[in-house]
């Protein structure tokens, strides 16, 4: 616990006001490219999963319901894990605990990859013995990939004043979609040439270089490089007030808050589509409209890519344009994610169209993870207990997730048609309009919820 415990403030060096102002800034960018790009190699190695289902599927070794229930293991542990590690990221060393959860996540993937290489050149790995393990080590991997953004989203709170958080949030939630563009296009080309056992050793290499870039770059907080706070430095408080706040205090006081928890479930609904898109859109581009592999995750990845204009223009936009308010992009990205699905499910197999509804969904979702994701929740609670307001938003968005996976999965498995069997490998085609209808009305919900925060927040200001 002491190794992962927050660094001491160290004492407070002798230097002038310019030089010590030089030197925060240096670490306040160092920290900032480490949890963007570090943050992002976590994706890989959490994704990595989605780019293989067709081909396991195909080669019989899992179905749809067996590779839902491996996706909904991951997103269980990771809701349960982002609370319990939302609130210990409050008092951890930020640099040792996000390093220490993306090794043991590059460690899951390799493994993962290492026993289907073994099993396709030994059959020495029975079906049923490789789906437990995959489920297990999946948890295991949702477990450690919950301890990513919380000490990312703590290290803004101790590195960035409120005046500009905003802004530096958003460019840092282009990080989830900068790690699916990665994992599309690195996992999805790595199994297109070799097989899908090597899409989770590619997640691996990735998942390497951002542990690297963790330990190097991210810096725990500014009292522990010998200098004031944040909120001291950047004229907030003074340094009086900042010795009486209370991380317990604090973080009780986000569990308190109903406003934080109506975010949480308009998040969560948000999250189902979110991820019925990335987890199952390859799958749906192949069986229903006729894609190949490498042309449906490229037309997915557009989502990922297209996301992170969304994310780094939200919180700027929110900052400077509507003052701080969030609620007017959130509605508006909401039901621009509607008519995105709408388009995607029921817009016919047209190249355009379908890229078309990846660049819609990818803006709208890249403004809604900055926002509903977390910024929204850590604006109305004090900095002091940030992860634990995004440990909130995160159980109830992973939690929805995962159920989702499970839906999913359930919903395609009983509408699928058996078409033929060759060499004792059954092949199906699938209906997906039930799991299209669920997840639209997810994202509808979502833009419900958030209208009705919007409407108290209103009204309690008046």
């Amino acid at each position: 616990m002491s190794f992962f415990s927050k660094s001491p403030a160290a004492p407070l060096r002798d230097e002038s006001e310019e030089q010590r102002n030089r030197r925060f800034k240096r670490m306040q960018w160092s920290s900032f490219f480490a949890i963007t790009l570090g943050y992002s190699m976590y994706y890989v190695c959490r994704t990595s999963l989605n780019v293989v289902k067709k081909p396991i599927m195909d080669a019989g070794i899992l179905d749809a319901r067996q590779l839902g229930v491996i996706s909904s293991a991951l997103l269980f542990a990771y809701a349960i894990g982002k609370f319990v590690n939302g609130f210990l990221a409050d008092h951890s060393n930020i640099r040792r605990f996000m390093a220490t959860g993306l090794l043991i996540s590059t460690v899951a993937n390799i493994v993962v990859g290492f026993i289907g290489l073994v099993s396709a050149a030994t059959m020495a790995v029975s079906q049923t013995a490789f789906y437990v393990v995959f489920a297990i080590l999946w948890a295991v991997n949702g477990w450690t990939q919950s301890m990513g953004a919380p000490p990312s989203i703590v290290a803004l709170s101790r590195w960035y004043p409120l005046t500009n958080r905003g802004t530096f949030y958003g460019f840092f939630s282009a990080s989830h979609n900068l790690g699916e563009f990665f994992s599309f296009l690195l996992v999805g080309g790595l199994v297109s040439l070799f097989g899908w056992q090597y899409g989770f050793v590619g997640a691996a290499i990735a998942g390497v270089i951002g542990f690297l870039l963790i330990v190097f770059l991210l810096h725990d907080s500014p009292e522990a490089e010998g200098m004031p706070s944040v909120a001291v430095i950047a004229g907030e408080e003074t340094s009086e007030q900042a010795e009486h706040h209370s991380v317990g205090t604090s973080q009780r006081e986000v569990l308190r808050n109903p406003y934080v928890w109506v975010l949480a479930f308009a998040s969560a609904f948000m999250y189902v589509s979110r991820y019925a898109v990335n987890g199952w859109g390859v799958l749906f581009l192949q069986e229903t409209k006729g894609f190949s592999l490498a042309s449906a995750t490229q037309i997915i990845s557009i989502n990922a890519l297209l996301g992170i204009i969304g994310t780094v223009f939200s919180g700027w936009l929110s900052d400077t344009a509507f003052k701080g308010n969030r609620y007017i992009p959130a509605v508006s990205a909401g039901l621009l994610e509607v008519v995105a699905l709408f388009m995607f499910a029921f817009g016919g197999k047209a190249l355009w169209v379908n890229i078309l509804a990846m660049i819609l969904f990818g803006i709208a979702i890249g403004v809604l993870i900055c926002f509903l994701g977390g910024l929204m929740a850590v604006d109305i609670v004090p900095r002091e207990a940030s992860g634990a307001a995004l440990g909130v938003v995160g159980i109830a968005s992973y939690a929805a997730a995962a159920m989702q996976d499970i839906a999913s999965g359930m919903l395609i498995d009983t509408n699928k048609t058996l078409v033929s069997v060759s060499n004792g490998v059954e092949q199906y085609s699938y209906n997906f309009i039930p799991a299209l209808l669920f997840w639209i009305a997810a994202a509808m919900l979502s833009v419900l919820l958030v209208c009705v925060v919007w409407h108290k927040n209103c009204r309690m200001k008046l």
